[in-house]
């Protein structure tokens, strides 16, 4: 009688769940409004500027060819992972790996990572965020150990946290894996993207006492690579909302969250802009290296000039009005018109995650999202760098 009892229960609450579930989206006229506020600012707008960068926009330039790069080669160090190794998978040219970011009115500190260890010693740096935080993690602990490749080391990887261990310095780099940063929870066996929650995920970065975070992609995501079920807003389940709309939401989470928990006078907080992905040649077509070219698969060079023929990320919108509106706003680490320019710096199919198959077919397999190591990721690295001790 009880085990009948609980399986009626169980079939209610299902039946609950999903009679609360917003079938369409949000409601057009806060779509509406929100892409009005968005469409008010100017589609290539430079890079937002820093309030201590008024003498050099760290972020305005152009990529300079400098053989004294990269600053590592990939069989030194330990913790690559094949989807990111391009040189271990094949590839071909180097090119691509001998081009340093030259602001334009000033020059950007070479990373020393000796001065890192020292001047972070005992201390956590966290990165939070999805696979390009990880990309971004892979690259700082290999120009960290390039500079002290004798150093005494320790690394646990799991799922969300990993941990790269400087012990001789006492310093930990880690990478928390939340593509979202807001929580999602499993209800019914389904998965549930909390738009107003985080404190599931934050209750890890508490004790950092540098964070630099990242989201964007998988808000895009749909089909197979969805990373959801249902989002759920101010206790409503939505099969789907408009993706900007969803993105805010949960920024705003974040941000607030940010605000509420953080002591900014002991955690420097950083946000790095949209990765931008290269998967349309229109975009760059005046400096496509093949006419028929589908994706970034075969580009060997970057884009010359300062801007980006393409368009710019919607998301970026939403990013810079919720940094905007934070009581102690977030550094922007603005990289995304920088390496818009990098259409030659995927791992298109020198990829570790391809098989012979899929890499014999770039048109559907070539990865340009990530990016290879060395490659971009460390310029990113070298900025936050800059933004931390200069």
């Amino acid at each position: 009688m009880a085990v009948l009892f609980l399986k009626l229960l169980g079939s209610f609450l299902t039946i609950l769940c999903l009679v609360l579930v917003k079938p369409h989206t949000v409601s057009s006229a806060v779509i509406m409004g929100l892409r009005n506020h968005h469409n008010n600012h100017n589609h290539h707008r430079k890079p937002m500027l820093q309030a201590n960068q008024s003498t050099c926009a760290l972020f305005v330039g152009t990529w300079v060819r400098d053989d004294t790069y990269p600053m590592y080669q990939s069989p030194e160090c330990p913790i690559i992972d094949s989807e990111f190794n391009c040189q271990m998978n094949g590839r071909p040219d180097s090119d691509y790996l001998k081009y340093r970011w030259q602001p334009l009115n000033c020059q950007l500190p070479r990373f020393n990572g000796l001065e890192f260890l020292v001047k972070m010693k005992g201390k956590t740096l966290m990165f939070v965020g999805d696979s390009l935080g990880l990309n971004q993690w892979e690259s700082l602990i290999c120009m960290i150990h390039a500079a002290a490749p004798r150093t005494r080391t320790h690394m646990t990887r799991g799922d969300p946290l990993s941990t790269f261990k400087f012990l001789d310095y006492g310093i930990s780099v880690s990478f928390y894996k939340a593509p979202y940063l807001v929580d999602i929870d499993v209800v019914h066996g389904k998965r549930v993207l909390k738009l107003e929650d985080i404190s599931g995920n934050g209750k890890s970065w508490l004790n950092a006492d540098v964070l630099s975070f990242n989201t964007g992609h998988w808000w895009s995501h749909e089909g197979s690579l969805q990373g959801w079920d249902y989002m759920e807003s101010m206790g409503t389940y939505y099969q789907d909302m408009d993706r900007l709309v969803a993105l805010e939401k949960g920024l705003r989470t974040w941000a607030n969250w940010v605000d509420k928990n953080i002591d900014r006078s002991k955690t420097r907080v950083f946000f790095q802009s949209i990765s931008p992905t290269h998967y349309n040649p229109s975009e760059w077509s005046a400096g496509s290296t093949s006419s028929t070219a589908k994706n970034c698969y075969g580009e060997t060079a970057p884009m010359s000039g300062t801007t980006y023929p393409g368009a710019y990320p919607d998301q970026m919108r939403v990013v810079d009005a919720v940094i905007r509106d934070m009581h102690s706003p977030a550094y922007l680490l603005d990289i995304t018109m920088l390496s818009e320019l990098r259409k030659d710096g995927h791992p298109s199919i020198y990829s570790g995650d391809l098989n012979p198959k899929q890499k014999a077919n770039p048109d559907r397999s070539a990865d340009c999202s990530h990016w290879c190591l060395p490659g971009l990721p460390d310029t990113w690295n070298q900025l936050l760098y800059t933004a931390l001790f200069y």
